[in-house]
């Protein structure tokens, strides 16, 4: 079974955990990017007219700049991203509007100091859809370790 990485980073945070997934499980890689590149001013969720706030409360979908042509190739998936307001950040529910999950194998990860990734997967399962099986949901702290990080990776694919 062909393996994918894929993530959206705002700061690095989640591109360095998707590295290390990558080189772990030896998969491809997939980066998640908007059209319009988010500016560090776009991320400052302490102003309520930040760009992220302005989504995120809008339920704003955001246009990327690219899709993945041959998603139906591989069936196994990390999904991965920062956790804005206890959720995905509204990009990746844009990208997965826009590819099909059906039958796939899901491992959710995602980068927090603070939010936790439960409820993000219980949100994520609806827009998944029914066949798309989610085999775990793990946040790594920037801090967390390679070798954590690499166990868990190779735990997903055992399930």
């Amino acid at each position: 079974m062909k393996k994918l990485v894929v993530y959206f980073s705002a700061t690095g945070v989640t591109e360095k955990v998707a590295e290390i997934i990558k080189k772990t499980v030896n998969s491809s890689i997939f980066e998640v990017t908007p059209e319009v590149p988010y500016k560090d001013s776009d991320l400052k969720w302490l102003n309520p007219l930040a760009r992220c706030n302005k989504e995120k409360i809008g339920r704003k979908d955001v246009p990327i700049a690219r899709n993945i042509d041959n998603m139906r190739d591989y069936g196994f998936i990390f999904l991965g991203f920062p956790i804005w307001y206890y959720n995905a950040p509204n990009i990746i529910y844009t990208f997965i509007k826009g590819h099909d999950f059906s039958e796939k194998k899901i491992a959710l990860f995602a980068t927090s100091d603070g939010s936790d990734i439960e409820k993000t997967a219980e949100k994520l399962k609806s827009v998944l859809g029914e066949s798309a099986h989610i085999v775990g949901a793990k946040r790594f702290y920037e801090s967390t370790s390679r070798e954590v990080i690499a166990e868990w990776a190779r735990q997903m694919l055992e399930q």
